[in-house]
């Protein structure tokens, strides 16, 4: 089987695109990976951004990244029509969802659960904001598998109805440049993904 590449979808959806942008709902983890991602697709969709990571462990932290994102969009140029929801925080979603998966290495199957859980809420919110796509910022990482990110993502989108925008942010040097415009905006890069459990590992 040939394996997708998600780059080339994406980039086949935007020359598709004619007329009005699309509205897209996009899932942020953190501002340092929204960077690049707003900074490039703001040019072809209507974005609201939509913060949901009750994964983020502890809850000063969690509040440091939420700031960071809208920090982000009120200063970026390209971010002048993003619009910003914050979805709620309830760390029990994740403990509930990780459990039995305590010990799991970084990047199995907890991992999973977790981006199935912010995704379902994002495809959810997608739906009742009239959004046409949904999408998340998770692919720019280098530590993140875009192939499982967009197979989950595709599962949720398709059950609430919405499109799934695939992604593979880390291509067209996307991560280096999301460290570049991080520096330039100074922005607050965490040193491990957000949860308890992740945090161990560093």
């Amino acid at each position: 089987m040939n394996k997708v590449n998600y780059q080339k979808e994406l980039d086949k959806i935007i020359e598709n695109n004619t007329g009005t942008k699309p509205r897209l709902l996009l899932h942020s983890c953190c501002a340092p990976c929204s960077s690049y991602v707003l900074e490039y697709l703001s040019r072809n969709f209507d974005i609201t951004v939509f913060y949901f990571n009750p994964n983020i462990s502890p809850k000063d932290e969690y509040i440091k990244r939420v700031d960071e994102v809208k920090r982000l969009i009120k200063e970026m140029p390209a971010c002048a029509d993003v619009k910003f929801i914050e979805g709620r925080y309830e760390p029990s979603e994740f403990y509930e969802a990780a459990k039995g998966l305590e010990d799991a290495p970084e990047g199995g199957e907890r991992c999973l659960k977790c981006f199935e859980l912010r995704l379902n809420e994002a495809a959810k919110t997608a739906a009742e904001t009239g959004a046409e796509y949904v999408c998340t910022t998770l692919t720019i990482s280098p530590l993140k598998n875009a192939e499982n990110l967009n197979r989950i993502g595709e599962e949720t989108a398709a059950r609430y109805g919405v499109k799934w925008l695939p992604s593979d942010f880390k291509k067209k040097n996307g991560y280096k440049r999301s460290i570049e415009l991080s520096n330039e905006y100074n922005l607050f890069r965490q040193n491990y993904c957000g949860c308890v459990f992740s945090k161990r590992t560093v």
